[in-house]
């Protein structure tokens, strides 16, 4: 399973859903935008999103820190 997170660091929710990952123990790859510009607009193309958290999971696009979807698109029980 590939997870792609598109963040900053000034971004609570991005921090939120990092930590959530984390406890979660899920492998993921962090994207600074503010440090990539060709990866926010990539972001952009893929999600139709300008704001941030954007989370890829195996090609699904989950706008923010949104625990119900990433539950569902990482296969966790509650």
């Amino acid at each position: 399973m590939e997870v792609i997170i598109y963040s900053a660091p000034w971004c609570v929710w991005c921090n939120k859903t990092k930590e959530f990952l984390k406890q979660n123990k899920i492998e993921y790859r962090d994207i600074n935008i503010e440090e990539d510009r060709k990866a926010a607009e990539e972001m952009i193309r893929k999600s139709g999103q300008m704001s941030i958290p954007v989370i890829e999971v195996d090609g699904k696009m989950i706008i923010g820190f949104d625990k119900e979807a990433l539950k569902r698109a990482l296969n966790l029980k509650d």
